[in-house]
């Protein structure tokens, strides 16, 4: 499987196979690409204009679009970007269950501008623009990746890494999207996931949001691993995350009647 990633990285979608999934092979897994990126990663390198003006909005509403046509409702799972993506279709009623890693946080939480943003001045002026922008390998290393070494963070860079839209990697972009109403008692489940050496939202931001979700009486979870950086999808023991998340999803799953 090849997977790209990027400043705003990825989200999955688990179909059930069954009316009452009781383990991980009774879901169909489907990793969905934001629209814009059907080219692929070697041709999104050369000309990603296709995806340089992209909102946030249209990215939610294009996983709302195909939810809506899968029967029964889906699991979602989002990392980064994708993870806030999770919260914001919840939160519209779709989805069986929700798993949010290493999110951004929605509008309505505090957060600093993240550290892609404070770290790199040169990223910070070029997004003004309406354009793609990508990590250096060093900045990759720096704000992704962190906890792998400076070669394998490179060699994961030069595989999969693509460029993203300038207008969803700005710290305002996090309010473009309606803010989640935290009280939603008629949400699906929620579980958030932080990693304790993430570098782009830290584990603060993600528990102010599980503080926040704690006011509805709709099922909201938190796991926090403290030695995982923001590339933990893909970084050694991404077994050990996936298999807590799966597992928590199929335990608190909505199921039709």
């Amino acid at each position: 499987m090849t997977q790209a990633t990027s400043l705003a990285s990825s989200f999955t979608l688990g179909v059930p196979l069954t009316g009452r999934p009781s383990r991980i092979s009774s879901y169909s897994w489907r990793i969905s690409d934001w629209p814009g990126l059907g080219p692929g990663i070697a041709e999104l390198r050369r000309d990603p204009s296709v995806i340089a003006g992209l909102s946030v909005t249209e990215i939610a509403d294009h996983y709302a679009y195909l939810i809506r046509e899968l029967h029964p409702p889906p699991a979602l799972v989002g990392h980064c970007l994708g993870g806030l993506v999770v919260q914001v279709l919840l939160d519209r009623g779709l989805g069986a269950v929700g798993v949010a890693v290493n999110p951004a946080p929605p509008r309505g939480v505090k957060h600093r501008s993240f550290t892609l943003m404070a770290g790199f001045p040169a990223l910070r002026n070029s997004v003004r623009h309406r354009q793609a922008i990508a990590l250096t390998p060093r900045q990759f290393h720096r704000a992704f990746a962190s906890t792998l070494s400076y070669q394998q963070a490179t060699a994961v860079h030069a595989r999969h890494n693509i460029p993203a839209p300038a207008s969803v990697v700005r710290p305002k972009c996090f309010t473009d999207l309606a803010r989640p109403d935290f009280r939603n008692r008629a949400r699906a489940p929620l579980l958030l996931i932080g990693g304790g050496r993430d570098q782009i939202f830290p584990t603060s931001r993600t528990r102010s949001s599980f503080r926040r979700y704690r006011k509805s009486k709709a099922v909201t979870g938190y796991q926090e691993y403290p030695g995982r950086s923001h590339y933990t999808i893909g970084e050694a023991g991404w077994e050990h995350v996936a298999d807590y998340a799966l597992r928590w999803a199929m335990d608190h799953a909505r199921h039709d009647p």
